[in-house]
């Protein structure tokens, strides 16, 4: 269970927006909460990954080394 307090204009946004699709609330809450962890968690895990490269501690490849190993071209 989860309680929130909303702006008001955020509120009368949700509650306009409810009324029109004949969704809850709470399913838009819901929506708009799991697209946003995505978004978050995403972002966490490109910075982790951008510090390994900065600390050579990653086991990456660059490009260029991909291209001539497998005889990929343009």
């Amino acid at each position: 269970m989860l309680a929130l307090r909303l702006p008001p204009d955020i509120e009368a946004r949700l509650e306009e927006l409810a009324k029109r699709t004949g969704r809850s609330k709470s399913f838009y809450a819901r929506q708009a909460i799991i697209e946003h962890l995505d978004d978050l968690e995403d972002i966490y895990l490109a910075e982790k990954r951008l510090e390994e490269l900065r600390r050579e501690e990653s086991d990456s490849v660059p490009l260029a080394e991909l291209v001539t190993r497998h005889g990929v071209e343009n």
